[in-house]
């Protein structure tokens, strides 16, 4: 087997990969639908992070990929619809940046109470400017938290212990950490919060959750802060109210547009305004969280193939079956349909086949089962 690893991802994962026998090429940068179409002849495993897309064209090329493994939170960039149907597995890293991305939020509220960019700045031009004009603390200010999931419980856990109220809107029924409060609407928590922070998923209809209006409704010299998905707001409007002065400040990780290689040029509406931070989609990049997730999402990989197991896959159904020593193990990805695994153990009970443990489960359109005999299988039943 081959791997194709992109986008600098961590070498602990190829060295998990090499230790089963895979051999890995790595390659630093992301790679578009047409390159990745050509590089991914005789490739079993593809590792990626949130630049490279892997769209149906992609995943119909790569005749051999039998998984993709997406080395961040994010899998909006891989078509699972597409990978289901051709039983391409996909996993991901849904938990192990949280930590960084909420100590850069928290650096970036208190840079920006601060104004500390602008300070630096003049600093750097030689401009002597000891003033507390638009400086704050933070302490007793209230933390608007937009999606509440690993990262956003997190950061207000932590926001809570050094001196933030928290407040928090999300779609979905969360239970609320510490002394965070729920509120019923964005436009309630627009209204109260004086840092609102983004902590949304990719799915399609969050793209353009933030835009003028959203900005207009927020309170007069507050701050914003996105370090979620790069569709999610309107650059522009963003643009438009730090020059009103109607926000004091942003801190921005990710864009609609990202370069694809390091050092090509980034261009964006927001370059060059006061108390903006803007960083290169670095929300989860320390060394820490990219060996973890790194370790993880290999170990998910490396499991995969050498058990089936499927545990934690994003877009086929979840079967974790414990190896069993000395026996055959096969794996059926079908049609969720009645009648399945009946006509499977007749097919083994036809070929003599003895099953010693046997597990399926179901998501959507797919059913897979993994099935372990005391002895190999006949090809032909297979």
């Amino acid at each position: 087997m081959k791997a194709l690893l992109l986008e600098n991802i961590h070498p602990v994962a190829a060295e998990a990969l090499r230790a089963r026998g895979v051999e890995v090429e790595v390659r630093a940068g992301s790679l578009g639908a047409g390159e990745l179409v050509e590089a991914l002849a005789g490739v079993s495993v593809l590792g990626i992070r949130s630049n490279t897309s892997v769209g149906a064209e992609v995943l119909e090329a790569g005749k051999d990929l039998v998984a993709v493994g997406c080395f961040c939170i994010g899998t909006n960039q891989v078509d699972l619809a597409a990978a289901a149907e051709r039983g391409v597995a996909v996993f991901n890293a849904p938990f192990s940046n949280t930590r960084s991305v909420v100590e850069l939020v928290l650096g970036e509220i208190i840079a920006l109470v601060r104004r500390l960019p602008e300070k630096t700045a003049r600093m750097h031009e030689g401009i002597w400017d000891k003033s507390a004009r638009g400086s704050h603390e933070f302490r007793g200010r209230t933390l608007g938290i937009v999606g509440y999931g690993n990262i956003g419980t997190q950061l207000g856990n932590i926001a809570e212990a050094v001196g933030l109220r928290v407040i928090f809107y999300d779609t979905a029924d969360r239970l609320a950490h510490g002394n965070a409060r729920r509120v019923e609407s964005l436009e309630a928590l627009l209204g109260q919060a004086d840092v609102v922070s983004l902590h949304v998923d990719g799915r399609p209809g969050n793209a353009g959750l933030f835009g003028a209006q959203q900005f207009a409704a927020m309170k007069p010299r507050s701050i914003f802060i996105n370090a979620s998905r790069g569709m999610v707001i309107d650059d522009d409007a963003l643009r438009e109210n730090i020059l009103s002065g109607h926000l004091a400040g942003a801190a921005i990780d990710v864009f609609p547009v990202e370069p694809k290689a390091q050092g090509d040029e980034f261009s964006s509406p927001l370059r060059g305004l006061d108390n903006v931070i803007l960083t290169p989609h670095v929300g989860g990049s320390t060394q820490e969280a990219q060996e973890e997730i790194g370790g993880f999402v290999s170990g998910k990989l490396v499991g995969f193939l050498g058990t089936g197991v499927t545990a934690l896959s994003v877009n086929l159904p979840e079967v974790a079956l414990p190896a069993a020593p000395g026996a055959f193990r096969m794996g059926y990805l079908h049609t969720n349909t009645p009648g399945v695994l009946a006509g499977i153990n007749q097919v083994l009970l036809e070929a003599g086949a003895n099953v010693v443990s046997q597990a399926l489960s179901t998501r959507g359109e797919r059913g897979y089962v993994l099935t372990d005999t005391e002895a190999p299988v006949p090809e032909d039943a297979l």
